[in-house]
């Protein structure tokens, strides 16, 4: 049986901006060999893998490397293939079933959809030892979240300007790395940040909302409010409406659908350990 693939960039409304994300389409789940082969051959920063479980669907991400336990450009996609496959009407909300525990998104005016995440506030830390300098910069502030290390820095120009030393960066003890700042230069905007991962096989990732689960409360300290407009400075740039709610937060952003395919009936019954 052929296995229907999506090919999604998230969080814009552009093709060939944001950030893209494979999303396939199960009918029951599948070795964890085989998805991780998979998510290797699409060689994107994370392929989704969805399929029914008790009336709502179980969704696992992958990056070629490893897989993730929470990963928003891959959810919104998600989302956005179920209902644009008329495989969920569009006013009903999208429910999964994550390692990060229960997620929904619904589609809001706009064509935007609006994911529910767990925050994930960070802590003050020191420099792991290394990362500022893999960085080339001054830190205003260090912290951790569960996940990642977040740097804030002076302005704009220097997340935009930044050129890491990956290799470094590869060794930092955490999923990955986001640096922020105000946005200063882009107006409207209310912070800006980019994320590296090489830890994860993602040395960029162009547009990242479980980021944004830290950089949510982050912010909200700094600027005392708990909604934001946030922009992803990388290559492809990406938009994001962040709102936070408690333990929660919401993070909206819109997708185009790139192109749709099959995996073959070869692929899809192979053996990887063959």
């Amino acid at each position: 049986m052929e296995i229907p693939l999506y090919h999604v960039d998230a969080f814009t409304h552009e093709p060939f901006h944001g950030n893209p994300a494979a999303v396939c389409l199960l009918a029951a789940p599948q070795d964890d060999d085989w998805l991780q082969a998979v998510a290797q051959e699409m060689n994107l920063s994370e392929t989704a893998f969805l399929w029914p479980e008790r009336g709502d669907y179980r969704l696992r991400w992958f990056t070629p490397t490893v897989e993730v336990e929470l990963c928003g450009h891959g959810t919104l996609a998600s989302a956005h293939v179920l209902w644009e496959s008329g495989r969920l009407d569009p006013d009903k909300t999208a429910h999964f079933e994550t390692l990060s525990g229960p997620l929904t998104a619904v589609r809001r005016p706009g064509m935007w959809v609006e994911l529910n995440f767990p925050a994930t506030p960070v802590e003050p830390a020191e420099d792991p030892g290394g990362l500022c300098a893999a960085l080339g910069v001054t830190p205003l502030f260090i912290g951790r979240s569960c996940f990642d290390y977040l740097v804030e820095v002076e302005g704009e120009g220097i997340v935009r300007g930044l050129k890491p030393d990956f290799d470094r960066i590869r060794r930092v003890p955490a999923r990955g790395v986001i640096v922020t700042s105000r946005a200063e230069e882009t107006p409207g905007y209310d912070f800006v940040s980019r994320w590296f991962g090489p830890q994860t096989g993602v040395a960029e990732d162009p547009v990242t909302g479980s980021a944004h689960c830290a950089l949510a409360p982050y912010w909200e300290g700094r600027l005392r409010k708990r909604e934001f407009l946030a922009y992803q400075a990388s290559r492809r740039g990406g938009q994001l409406m962040v709102r936070l709610e408690g333990e929660r937060v919401a993070i909206a952003g819109q997708a185009v659908t790139v192109a749709r395919g099959v995996l073959t009936e070869r692929v899809a019954s192979l053996d990887v350990d063959a």
